[in-house]
C-alpha cells in the first residue's frame, strides 16, 4: 500500500528522511568532549567530525538530484540510505579520530540523498506557497528529531558509551529504508532525457544560477542554516566547558532551543498562505538578526549564565523555521523540470558554506571564551537581513508571491 499526497503519513516519512542529517549530528553532540578524550584528540579535531560531515553532505548533493531526474527518485534514494547505514556502522567501530572523520564524511554522502530527494519529491507533488507549507509541515515533524536526539544521545552515552549513538542511527536508517521500499511511490512524472555526466550537471547548475530569484533564495537558506550549524558545532564545547553544563544539562538546553525552530515552522504554515513566501521570509530574517544581536549583547554584558546563549538562539532558530522552508520552495518553484538539480545545488551551497563557517569556529573554540559563537551568528543573521532587503528591491515579477 503506497502513501498518498496530502496525508500526514507521507509528510512524516519525508520529514524523517530529511532528518537523517540532523539526527546524525545532534545525537552525538553531547558526546563530542568524551569522543575527543577517548580518542586522544582535542576539541578542534572533534569538531572536524562535524565539518567533515558537512563537506560530505555538500559533495553528495551534487549528484543525487540530477541522477534522480534521470533514473527516478526511489532507486537513488535507496542507494543513499544503504551508504548511510554502512557508514554509520563504520563510525561505531572507529579506533581513531581520523577513522571517525572519514566515516562521518561517508555517512554524510549517504544522508545527503534523502534530504535532496525529500525536497524534490515535494516539488514533484506541490508548487509555490503550497510547497512552502508542505516543507514547513515537514520541518515541524522533523523538529522532533533534533529536539529529542541530544536527550537520547546523552542517555545512550551515559549507559552504553558514545559508540551506541552510531548503532542507533544505523537502526533508524534500516527502519526508514524498509518503509521506503514498501510504501513510498515513485513521484517523478517524466524522466530527464539527458545523460548524467559531470559536464551536464555543471551546465544545469549554470542555468539555475542565472535566475536571480534562485540566487537570492539559496543565499537566504545558506545564511540561515550556517548560523544554525554554527550553534550545533560549537554549543557543546561552549555550554559544557565555558558555562559548566553537564552532558544531560546540555541535552536539555539544546532540545529547548530546537522548540524555537518548531515554533517558526508552525507560524510559517499559517503565514505563508496569507503573506506569501517573501513576506514570511521577511519575518524570519528579522528573527535571525535579532537573535544574533541579542546573543552578542548578552554574552558581552550578561551575568555569565547559559541563558545568554539559549534564549537568543531560540529566537534565531525560530527565524530558521520561517526562512528555510520558504526559501527552498521559492528556489525550486521556477524549475519543475529540474527539481532534483535545483534541490542538489541548493544543498551544495548551503552545506559548503556551513562547513566553512564550522571549520572557522573550530579554530576559535580553544580561545576559552563564548564570544566566537555569538560573533559568527550575529554576522550570519545580519547578512540574511541585508540579502532579503536586496531581494525585495528586485523588479516586479522577479520574486515569488
Amino acid at each position: 500500500m503506497f502513501l498518498h499526497p496530502d496525508t500526514l503519513a507521507l509528510t512524516a516519512l519525508l520529514a524523517f528522511l530529511t532528518a537523517l542529517g540532523p539526527l546524525s549530528t545532534d545525537m552525538y553532540l553531547p558526546s563530542l568532549p568524551a569522543i575527543a578524550s577517548t580518542l586522544g584528540s582535542d576539541s578542534a579535531a572533534a569538531q572536524m567530525t562535524l565539518s567533515a560531515f558537512l563537506f560530505g553532505f555538500a559533495g553528495g548533493q551534487i549528484f543525487y538530484g540530477p541522477l534522480s531526474d534521470r533514473l527516478g527518485r526511489k532507486p537513488v534514494l535507496l542507494a543513499g540510505m544503504a551508504l548511510f547505514i554502512a557508514a554509520s556502522l563504520a563510525c561505531a567501530f572507529a579506533p581513531a579520530m581520523s577513522w571517525l572523520i572519514v566515516g562521518r564524511f561517508f555517512q554524510a554522502l549517504g544522508a545527503s540523498g534523502p534530504i535532496v530527494l525529500g525536497r524534490a519529491i515535494v516539488r514533484d507533488l506541490y508548487e509555490g506557497p503550497r510547497a512552502g507549507r508542505e516543507l514547513s509541515r515537514m520541518g515541524t515533524v522533523m523538529g522532533l528529531v533534533p529536539a529529542l536526539a541530544p536527550l537520547l544521545g546523552g542517555v545512550l552515552e551515559t549507559v552504553f558509551g558514545w559508540r551506541s549513538n552510531f548503532y542507533a542511527t544505523a537502526l533508524f536508517g534500516i527502519a526508514l529504508g524498509t518503509i521506503v521500499i514498501l510504501m513510498l511511490p515513485e513521484t517523478l512524472r517524466e524522466r530527464s532525457p539527458h545523460a548524467v555526466s559531470l559536464r551536464s550537471i555543471l551546465n544545469g547548475f549554470k542555468v539555475l544560477l542565472q535566475h536571480p530569484r534562485y540566487r537570492f533564495y539559496v543565499s537566504l537558506s545558506a545564511l540561515a542554516y550556517s548560523g544554525l550549524f554554527t550553534f550545533i558545532s560549537g554549543s557543546s564545547f561552549v555550554l559544557q566547558k565555558v558555562y559548566g553544563l553537564s552532558v544531560m544539562g546540555f541535552s536539555m538546553v539544546f532540545s529547548f532551543v530546537v522548540l524555537g525552530f518548531m515554533t517558526g515552522t508552525l507560524i510559517a504554515q499559517r503565514a505563508v498562505s496569507r503573506l506569501g513566501l517573501d513576506r514570511t521570509i521577511g519575518l524570519g530574517v528579522l528573527a535571525l538578526a535579532g537573535g544574533g544581536s541579542a546573543m552578542m549583547l548578552a554574552v558581552l554584558f550578561g551575568p555569565g549564565s547559559a541563558l545568554e546563549i539559549m534564549l537568543p538562539m531560540t529566537l534565531y532558530t525560530m527565524g530558521v523555521g520561517l526562512v528555510m522552508p520558504q526559501s527552498m520552495a521559492g528556489a525550486m518553484t521556477p524549475f519543475p523540470e529540474r527539481a532534483g538539480a535545483a534541490s542538489s545545488l541548493l544543498g551544495l551551497i548551503q552545506m559548503t558554506m556551513a562547513a566553512l563557517v564550522g571549520t572557522l569556529l573550530g579554530q576559535m573554540l580553544d580561545w576559552g571564551s563564548a564570544l566566537p559563537l555569538p560573533a559568527l551568528i550575529l554576522v550570519l543573521g545580519g547578512s540574511a537581513l541585508l540579502v532579503h532587503r536586496m531581494m525585495v528591491r528586485l523588479p516586479a515579477g522577479s520574486t515569488a508571491k
